[in-house]
């Protein structure tokens, strides 16, 4: 594969990965009847965004997008990593206390003991910012 088909790869790899995520997160919600906390929210927006704009940028090759998807993406990663260690470290204390609605540590589905939503969400933004790292920018 040339270059440009590579980019592509990635690119498009990083929609559906962004795709999928936002469509099990209204799975969860829509259809499960899981009710999202505060974490959750912030996750979403920074995932539903990037959906859109992976989706276009994939159809019209636009590469320097990743200058933009990057920061989406690193801060949905650093706030579901914080939501999974609030709801697997024992005694990892929120920074503010849950003043209503669902609690942050509220863990709705546990596959094989480790995988939660916040999980799955760290997954997919880990899996977004591989994928705009491997994108080589055409500057020498």
């Amino acid at each position: 594969m040339n270059k440009l088909d590579m980019r592509q790869f990635y690119m498009y790899f990083a929609w559906v990965v962004s795709l999928v995520a936002t469509l099990g997160s209204l799975y969860f919600s829509e259809i499960k009847g899981f009710i999202p906390c505060e974490l959750c929210w912030y996750q979403r927006i920074a995932m539903y965004p990037l959906a859109f704009i992976l989706g276009v940028a994939t159809f019209k090759q636009e590469f320097t997008i990743k200058k933009y998807v990057l920061p989406i993406a690193m801060i949905g990663w650093c706030i579901s990593l914080y939501h999974y260690l609030e709801q697997k470290v024992p005694g990892f204390a929120p920074l503010k206390p849950c003043v209503g609605g669902v609690p942050c540590n509220t863990e709705y589905i546990n596959w094989l003991g480790f995988i939660t939503i916040p999980f799955l969400a760290f997954t997919a933004f880990t899996l977004i910012i591989i994928f705009m790292l491997l994108m080589k920018s055409n500057k020498k």
